[in-house]
């Protein structure tokens, strides 16, 4: 799935922690999860709503929850209405599902221990535990099992595997060395970039941009929430950026089929936006810091196919009857929250942060997670002294942003870069490459199916295991083929609301039906897949470039 540059967690469970009397529930209690995640998502990982929390919290903060047993601990009503819904929704086989992978996962473990013929098959070995994983976390809902500890467990399988059948102990230690540096680089940047959002998240520093959009003209409001989605997304990740939007759309327009397809022009910005710039996706920050694309030729190569991607659906959601009804013109209807204290320079600070990290790679030439920390540090003194003595303010400080950051996202990205580079190590992606290029040997056609691809399953794996397929000898940097995968990963996801980490946040947040995205969005989507694509390779074969003034600018230059 096209995940985010870091995924931003506002887990719902610490956000009542600051309360000095915990609230008060009725019977029945209210559920403190959206309502979707019970639906299609009812056995999914928890930690994947809690992104959505922000949100929710901020729609509740000043409701009055009073109960007939009098109070209780914040938390005392989440475990029984987890028990009521599981006995409401509880399904036979399901408890199949979870133990037949059991079963699988103990069947595997059991012959990994036959050394011999691990060592004499470990391409098989690895092959057979690589899916079995990878199952885990594509029905990670169905299987109610964390996708992040599936990851890590993967990992640490793989990488026996690979040590009973490695030549000897110490080239496979020599490998997870070196494999361990370079994982561990995307995950330091991911936890200093994921703080610094949230920081200037806790003190609202994003009404800077959102209170600036006033017009409540139907077709005016879609491109303007379209665009200014798309440019916050290339500075901050796709996921934060649509948690900060779709709250905003609950102040521009009431709940109606016109809000919602707004917030599907959220996704598609978000998702778009991050593609063209090495700090906005994920997946092109991995490309970015394994040096397959550098910052100018990725914003240069990649903003056209990016605008082109958000505006073909921008322009096909404009013939909508939705978009040109009647009684859309609407008032705000929620009022706006208070910036918090020196939230004007705690958002300039942290925004510079972000942006001074390819500056500091090119002055320094060391790695992009070292600007990140830099950032981190200066943002972590100035909040310290400017709420120094505030007891009452602790959460806009660095370690309750600690607390509240996704870290289980972290660690799934550990687990995943870890399981593609042990199946690396072995030789296996170079194995696949080799086939792929003999049966397709379109780099077009490669790259557009990962885009396709990442609709369905997460889109981190799938660009891991293209790094591991093809090296800088093969597609050296910023060649057509890594510009094509960093695109075609970060836009494809839109194609489905589960598609990506921004339209999983949209899908709580709105409580929309994915049945519903794919009937009104999914094929705008594609439209702008296919366009984008498409305007990418009319401008490569053009060769065009950007201005001579902007070309000259010393610190963008290979970066």
């Amino acid at each position: 799935m096209s995940t985010f540059l870091p995924i931003k967690s506002h887990c719902i469970f610490p956000s009542h922690t600051h309360f000095k009397n915990p609230p008060i529930r009725t019977s029945p209690a209210p559920s403190l999860l959206p309502q979707t995640s019970f639906s299609r998502f009812s056995d999914g990982p928890r930690y994947r709503y809690c992104v959505l929390a922000k949100a929710e919290d901020q729609a509740r903060e000043n409701e009055e929850l009073t109960t007939s047993s009098g109070t209780c601990d914040p938390l005392c009503s989440v475990d029984e209405m987890s028990s009521q819904e599981f006995e409401a929704t509880y399904q036979p086989k399901t408890d199949l599902l979870k133990a037949f992978a059991i079963l699988a996962a103990a069947v595997t473990g059991t012959v990994a221990i036959n050394q011999s013929w691990v060592a004499a098959n470990q391409d098989i070995a690895m092959a057979l535990l690589f899916g079995l994983g990878y199952m885990g976390i594509i029905f990670e809902e169905s299987l109610a099992f964390n996708k992040s500890g599936v990851g890590l467990l993967m990992a640490v399988s793989l990488w026996t595997i690979r040590s009973i059948g490695a030549p000897s102990n110490d080239i496979a230690l020599s490998e997870l060395s070196h494999a361990t540096a370079e994982v561990s680089e995307i995950v330091f940047f991911l936890l200093g970039a994921m703080t610094i959002v949230e920081i200037v998240d806790a003190h609202q520093g994003f009404k800077l941009v959102t209170d600036n959009i006033t017009t409540r003209k139907p077709k005016t409001l879609l491109w303007v929430v379209g665009f200014v989605t798309f440019f916050l997304s290339s500075i901050l990740d796709n996921l934060t950026s649509t948690i900060v939007m779709v709250s905003l759309l609950r102040k521009l327009a009431p709940p109606s089929e016109y809000r919602k397809l707004l917030g599907a022009v959220v996704v598609i910005a978000a998702n778009a936006g991050g593609a063209w710039t090495p700090i906005g996706d994920v997946t092109t920050t991995m490309l970015w810091i394994h040096g397959q694309i550098s910052t100018l030729s990725t914003m240069k190569g990649l903003f056209l196919p990016s605008a082109v991607s958000l505006a073909v659906p921008l322009a096909l959601l404009s013939l909508t009857s939705e978009v040109n009804g009647k009684g859309q013109n609407s008032a705000d209807v929620l009022a706006s929250e208070q910036m918090a204290p020196r939230g004007q320079l705690v958002f300039s600070v942290g925004l510079g942060a972000l942006v001074f990290v390819p500056v500091f790679k090119a002055l320094t030439g060391l790695p992009p997670y070292m600007g990140m920390l830099l950032g981190l540090g200066v943002l972590w003194i100035i909040t310290d002294a400017i709420h120094y003595g505030e007891s009452e303010r602790q959460r806009l400080k660095v370690p309750q942003a600690l607390s509240r950051i996704d870290t289980q996202g972290a660690l799934f990205f550990l687990g995943i870069l870890l399981s593609v580079s042990s199946l690396e190590a072995a030789g296996i992606l170079r194995e696949l490459a080799n086939y792929l290029d003999a049966h397709i040997p379109s780099t077009e056609l490669i790259a557009s199916t990962i885009g396709v691809v990442s609709a369905i399953i997460d889109n981190v794996p799938l660009v891991a295991a293209t790094m591991g397929m093809y090296d800088l000898s093969s597609f050296p940097q910023d060649s057509e083929f890594w510009q094509l995968v960093a695109f075609c990963a970060g836009t494809g996801g839109s194609m489905l609301v589960i598609g990506s980490a921004a339209g999983v946040a949209f899908m709580g947040m709105e409580k929309v039906d994915f049945f519903w995205y794919m009937k009104k969005v999914s094929g705008f989507a594609f439209a702008g897949y296919a366009a984008g694509i498409a305007a990418y390779l009319a401008t490569h074969n053009l060769n065009i470039s950007l201005p001579t003034a902007l070309a000259q600018v010393p610190f963008l230059h290979g970066s």
